[in-house]
């Protein structure tokens, strides 16, 4: 579904990406986990068209490097990003129909679809988004992300800051999410609980992929224990 092949990516004279291959199959949830300022979320950025990059990407054999983010929207592809990003002045209800304004005709299926995976969110669709705690906003963003229709769902940091209660919504949701057809590229710093979810897994530092397998074996790497889970 997702090809990405020698990609470079830089802020300035700055490189924060140097040649990343990535490749990402329908069906699959892949992680890329790594400490923080190793370059995730400027990934997620560039598969978005939200920056500039080099190399290739492929979307279904179709590049996208010269496509604007809307586009990118419109083809399936979905950027929760970090921070959850809503609006905090408007009500949960308005903050979901933002997301699917590129899906007007299916607002209501879509809406059912969310509230039928976050219940709190239906029972607050009145509620000013601003007000609302870390774990529901978050609910919210993911919530917001699947009004737009994606097929590949690019979901950055989404556990950052939440309690362990709202950790564990979070995780099931993304595998409830996958099993109902939706591909998940998932950047996170819970590297345990990102990859005991994924099909694969890249780690990546300083800009760099330097490790790659399946969930289990990356659970089971002497390195990953040592660097990101405290063994």
């Amino acid at each position: 579904m997702l090809n990405i092949k020698q990609l470079y990516v830089g802020y300035g004279e700055m490189s924060v990406l140097r040649d990343i291959n990535i490749a990402i199959a329908e069906g699959e949830i892949v992680s890329v986990v790594g400490s923080n300022g190793a370059g995730k979320s400027t990934l997620l950025k560039a598969i978005s068209g939200l920056i500039k990059s080099k190399g290739k990407i492929t979307y279904n054999n179709e590049s996208m490097h010269s496509l604007q983010p809307h586009t990118i929207v419109q083809r399936g592809v979905v950027h929760v990003p970090e921070g959850r990003k809503i609006f905090s002045e408007m009500t949960v209800l308005e903050n979901l129909k933002m997301g699917g304004y590129l899906h007007q005709k299916d607002c209501k299926q879509n809406l059912e679809r969310v509230f039928s995976l976050f219940p709190k969110l239906a029972d607050r669709r009145n509620q000013l988004g601003g007000t609302m705690s870390g774990g529901e906003q978050q609910m919210l963003a993911i919530g917001r992300g699947l009004m737009g229709n994606p097929k590949l769902l690019l979901l950055d940091e989404p556990s950052l800051g939440l309690s362990p209660l709202f950790t564990d919504v979070v995780f099931n949701s993304i595998h409830t999410i996958n099993s109902s057809g939706v591909t998940v590229l998932l950047v996170e710093q819970n590297v345990y609980q990102s990859l005991k979810i994924s099909n694969r897994g890249y780690v990546i530092a300083t800009g760099t992929i330097v490790l790659t397998g399946t969930g289990e074996e990356l659970l089971n790497n002497q390195e990953v224990k040592k660097a990101f889970l405290g063994m």
